[in-house]
């Protein structure tokens, strides 16, 4: 009997098809004040996380786990932690940027109606895993595709998100309950937004601007001596 195929046909996008994509990756924005307060209804939710689901991982041990937070006295405590390490972090930055970094809206933990925090349990898959033998990062770094791609999928779908970073782990691992041993990658906040900046937001404020293309590629070998 023959065997069948588990192949199918490579079949490239339509031209609307490809552009629909780069629309995505070209507009898709830090959001963290243009929240609607329309709550994100479960069969969308439910479409953006089989979004992040099906992002690579490394020896496909799919690593993550989500995290979803709808509750307001949840997200309160959250963003209480926040505006702990927020305090804390302006001081960090030297005397001329803290004023800059001060008038900055970092996170729109309360104001979005949603919060997903995106976990990765390292031990998923076994002492040894395909393709973490030498780096054993990749669990990491196959989490972050999976924010990429809930990230882009959400911005198909009108809503809004943002990644909020400055916690310490302990405080956000104390109030969602997460084990020692799960490592916290991502916070993110969604809504749905009727606004979007045209450019990245810091960019807009002055914080920092796009680097040129070109001056981020190399051929062959890193420039130089090295």
């Amino acid at each position: 009997m023959p065997k069948t195929s588990m192949l199918a046909p490579a079949v490239s996008f339509s031209s609307s098809e490809r552009d629909a994509v780069y629309k995505a990756i070209f507009t898709r924005r830090d959001v963290r004040d243009q929240f609607l307060p329309d709550p994100v209804p479960d069969d969308v939710l439910r479409r953006l996380l089989e979004a992040a689901h099906h992002a690579p991982s490394v020896g496909f041990m799919q690593p993550w786990n989500f995290i979803t937070i709808r509750s307001q006295s949840v997200r309160d405590r959250v963003a209480d932690a926040f505006g702990r390490a927020n305090d804390e972090a302006v001081n960090l930055f030297p005397q001329e940027r803290q004023s800059k970094y001060k008038s900055l809206k970092l996170e729109g933990i309360r104001k979005a109606p949603l919060n997903i925090c995106f976990t990765c349990d390292r031990a998923r898959g076994g002492d040894v895993v395909l393709g973490k033998t030498h780096n054993s990062r990749m669990d990491l770094y196959s989490t972050v595709c999976a924010v990429q791609n809930l990230w882009l999928a959400a911005r198909a779908e009108g809503i809004g998100m943002g990644w909020v970073s400055i916690f310490r782990d302990s405080d956000l691992k104390a109030i969602l309950g997460i084990p020692q041993r799960i490592e916290i990658v991502a916070y993110l906040c969604l809504g749905y937004v009727d606004q979007l900046y045209e450019q990245p937001e810091l960019e807009v404020k002055g914080w920092n601007r796009r680097l040129p293309l070109d001056e981020l590629i190399f051929k062959e070998r890193w420039p130089g001596d090295s």
